[in-house]
Order: C-alpha cells, then structure tokens, then sequence
C-alpha cells in the first residue's frame, strides 16, 4: 500500500510553493519539509523523500505512517528529525548512524520494537532524543555514551531491561533531562554518582534499588524515584515528585510536549514546584486574537510604531495591507477561524485519547511569524485547575457552554466534551465575523445579554448581515459572512447532541470560500 498523500499537495505547482516547504536560496533543493498532522498514511515509496540529499530539517509526526523507504537512511544532511506519533512498526536500522548531523530526533510513539542500535556512536552532535511509547527491548546501548552534547534523553514507556551501560552517569556532561520511565533497568542508586548537570530525572517504574543518599544532588530540581525499591532521604530542598497527583500532572503534560500541529502551539517545557505549575511555550511574537479584535489598533504591527502604513507578506493572497491591519479582510478573518477549526479537529479526532481543550477562546488563539493561526493552552485548563472533570466549570465567561449553567442543585457535575469545545469555537466565529466582545459589548437596539444569544437571534430572525462587522463588509461576497455566522449558529446550539464536530466544521469553512453570490 502507498503513501496516501493529502489533497494539498499536488505536482501542478513547484514544490517549493508546498505549505510546509523550503527551498534553498537557488529553489533548487528542499531544505525543510514539515507535514506534521496532515494525514500521510500507510508506506513511504522508496525515490520519494530518500531524494532530498540536502534535507536539513524533516517532520512528518502526528500522521499514520506505517513503513519508512528503503533509501531513507540517505538523507545525511538532516539536522533535526521528527516522526513522533505515527505507526512505524519493525526494528530501527542500525543505518540511524549514517544521520551524523543529526542534533534532534524523536521518534516517540510508533511501533518500533528491538534493540536501539549502537550505531547511535555516530549521532556525536546530537542533543535532544526521544525514542519514549515504543517497544525497544534490551538494555541501553553503550553508543549512547558518544553523544556528549546529549541535553535531553527520554526512553520512557520502552521494554528497555538490564543495566545501563558502565559510566553512563558521567559520560554526559551537558544532559539536563533524563527520563526511564516505565521500563524494566535494574542497578542501584549509586550508578548515577558523577550526573552533576541533570535537572530533572525520572526513573519511576524499574527495578532500582539501594540508598539515594548523597547521590541526588547537583543541579537536580526535580526527581521521580517511585516504584523503584529506593531507600533513604533525599536532600531539601530538591523539589520530589512524590504525589500521585503531581507525577500524573507530569505525565500529562510531557504528552502534550510531545503533541505536534501547524495550527497548534507547541508546549516546549513546563515547572512543577509544590503547588506552582507553569508551561511554556513558543514565544508567538503577532499576539493572540482577542488583542488583536479587541485591545489593541488593527493590525499586526509592533508597539515601536503604531502607524506603519504598510505591511507586505504572501500570506494566502493577504498582502499590502493598509494601517488598519491585517484583520480588515474577511478572506484573514476566516483563514484564522479554519485555521483553529483545525487544530480543533486533530485534538478531537487525531489524538488518541481524544484531547478536549476545555477553554477555546479568542485569547487561547495566537498567530506566529507567519500570521498562521496557533491554538494555545490545549488540555491545560484540568491539569492546572483542580483536576476534576467538571474544571471547565471556570471557563471565562462568554464561552462556556449552556450545559454547565445549569443550577448547582443538578445531581452531577456534567463532565467537559468535544462538543463543549466546539461551542467555544463557535463564539470565536462570532467575534470574528462581527468584531464584537463575547460579553459586555453594545448591541444596537437590542438587549441581549451577549454575542452568543444576539446573533443567534439576528440569524433566526433572517437579519444576520446586521451582524457583520462594517470593517471586513464589502471585502468579500455577503453571502459568504452569513454563510459563516450560519456555522457558528450551529457550534452554539443548545443542546450538545445538535453541535457537528469539528471535522465538519473544518468542511463547512472550506466550502464558505466556494460561494460567490
């Protein structure tokens, strides 16, 4: 069976013009190919990828690919490489040591199984792997131990087994981050005498043994030691994840690390101290939405000079945009709201477990440098809240889902679902089409308490042009806006059951772009 390529991508155009796609200065060669979450599936044909010899940088994770080229292995420019979160099945190919450029590989979650290979000697300017949630077997290869600019090292949820290799503590001198989670290594507390720069260290779930005393110390700020068969104390103030409930928080949040789309922000690192819980992101220099539509002037523009008259970049036909910005043109407006719609759908229906966001609204919506919409915050708001499931209960106001209004003397909290998050889409769309606040804003000659319950009235009463924000009217067919604020009619239902998911929604938005009466 083929690569089942998505529609996107098609040999009528050059391939440097591919979203996702960078040439070299000449146009000559690819340099950087980043297909993350676009729906590759099945066999990677030989003469495909293995083509691009100057291949720097390559991402096809979060897809559902199965098998790699033969002539893979060839690529040796590569720089980072990144197949996380597909079905890749089999042993690696001891040829991973033909990649001796390689600084960054991660290829957690597939299928692989067998040994990890010593080959790994070769990867000397590696710094970051992560081989975690696959079924490598045997024991930690010695070749590791080459790796000297290693910073951060994750093998958890392997079949990893025996001890790791002699030396393996102090043969890493930049390592930060180490993580041998869930696996079946056994040795002692004393293997890892001599590890002064790692600052966190998780070992839970193996067979360790012996006294930590004097051993963890250094630079460490975090360790997790559970289920191992540890004795002693470990020195204050070292910050110990020992709570059930801070080594599931820790869990969590390393598996949205490892979540990865282009119209999602990614989650790069996070701090868990006591009762402190801090993630980090990307740095998104545009801003997010509701500044944008709401707080600040129009526009992408820096705070250094308000009144810049243009700004030019080929962002899907949107260029020479005036000093009002780039949200004065409805064909923007609906670029971020399909945009985010994506991201949506693949936390729904791309992940598994499915991942609910639990508090979609116009500030959790960001725009990178290349003004693409980035939805922020994702499973964040249960991990950082009391964990329980009714957290979406303290979602900011003007989003929350009429569901989980109803009165504190209901029987059971009703838990969040994918549909409670379209709702949240739904009034985005809203703000989007009508430049207004979820809550608190004027509406002419109306009463109603908010956006939502306004525009659904204007779209009953067949008056939803009265909607449309005066900035972006004329700017595209009027049909094609009331098209729009009909989905988010149908996001903001009432009743969850009549909601359509987010891959239908997806669809919807791409179909408004079609009309143009």
């Amino acid at each position: 069976m083929g690569l089942n390529p998505p529609h996107e991508y098609g040999f009528s155009v050059s391939v440097c013009s591919w979203r996702g796609v960078i040439c070299d200065d000449g146009g000559e060669n690819v340099v950087k190919l980043e297909a993350s979450g676009v729906g590759l599936s099945g066999v990677i044909p030989d003469v495909t990828i293995g083509k691009l010899t100057k291949l720097e940088s390559l991402d096809l994770s979060s897809n559902k690919i199965t098998t790699l080229p033969s002539d893979f292995w060839s690529l040796g420019s590569l720089i980072n490489l990144n197949l996380s979160h597909n079905q890749i099945s089999g042993s690696l190919s001891s040829n991973i040591g033909n990649f001796g450029h390689l600084r960054s590989l991660d290829l957690s979650f597939n299928k692989f199984d067998g040994s990890i290979p010593e080959t790994f000697s070769s990867l000397t300017k590696l710094e970051a792997l992560n081989l975690s949630d696959n079924g490598f077997e045997s024991t930690v290869p010695s070749g590791i131990l080459q790796c000297l600019n290693l910073v951060s090292v994750d093998l958890s949820e392997n079949n990893l087994n025996g001890s790791l290799p002699s030396g393996f503590a102090a043969a890493l001198p930049q390592l930060k981050f180490l993580s041998l989670a869930e696996n079946e290594v056994v040795g002692r507390g004393s293997d890892f005498n001599g590890m002064k720069s790692v600052s966190y260290l998780n070992l839970s779930g193996n067979l360790f043994k012996g006294s930590v005393l004097g051993v963890f110390e250094g630079a460490l700020e975090v360790v997790d030691l559970s289920k191992n068969q540890f004795q002693g104390h470990i020195p204050q103030p070292l910050g110990v994840v020992e709570k059930q409930e801070h080594q599931e928080a820790a869990r969590e949040l390393e598996y949205l690390g490892r979540i990865k789309h282009p119209n999602l922000v990614p989650l790069t690192g996070y701090c868990l101290a006591g009762e402190q819980r801090i993630a980090i992101y990307d740095y998104m220099e545009n801003g997010n939405l509701q500044k944008l539509l709401h707080d600040l002037p129009l526009g992408i523009q820096t705070t250094e000079d308000w009144s810049t008259d243009t700004w030019e970049d080929e962002n899907n036909g949107i260029q020479n945009v005036g000093p009002e910005g780039s949200l004065i043109t409805w064909r923007f407006r609906h670029k971020i709201a399909l945009g985010t719609a994506r991201a949506l759908a693949f936390l729904h229906h791309g992940c598994f477990p499915p991942i609910i966001h639990r508090d979609v609204k116009a500030s959790s919506v960001y725009l990178d440098s290349n003004l693409e919409p980035r939805l922020s915050d994702f499973g964040i708001s249960k991990i950082f809240g009391n964990g329980s499931e009714d957290e979406i209960a303290r979602a900011s106001p003007g989003y929350l889902p009429p569901e989980f209004l109803e009165p504190e003397s209901s029987s059971s909290p009703m838990a969040p679902t994918p549909k409670s998050d379209v709702y949240g889409f739904g009034v985005v769309l809203f703000e989007l089409i009508t430049g207004k606040k979820p809550v608190e804003d004027v509406y002419q000659d109306e009463k109603e308490a908010n956006l939502t319950t306004w525009v659904r009235g204007l779209v009953r009463r067949d008056q939803a042009s009265r909607a449309i924000d005066p900035k972006i009217r004329g700017a595209a067919p009027d049909a094609q806006i009331i098209e729009a604020l009909k989905i988010g009619y149908l996001c903001t239902a009432e009743t969850p059951s009549k909601r359509p998911s987010m891959q239908q929604v997806v669809g919807l938005l791409k179909d408004v772009e079609q009309i143009t009466f």
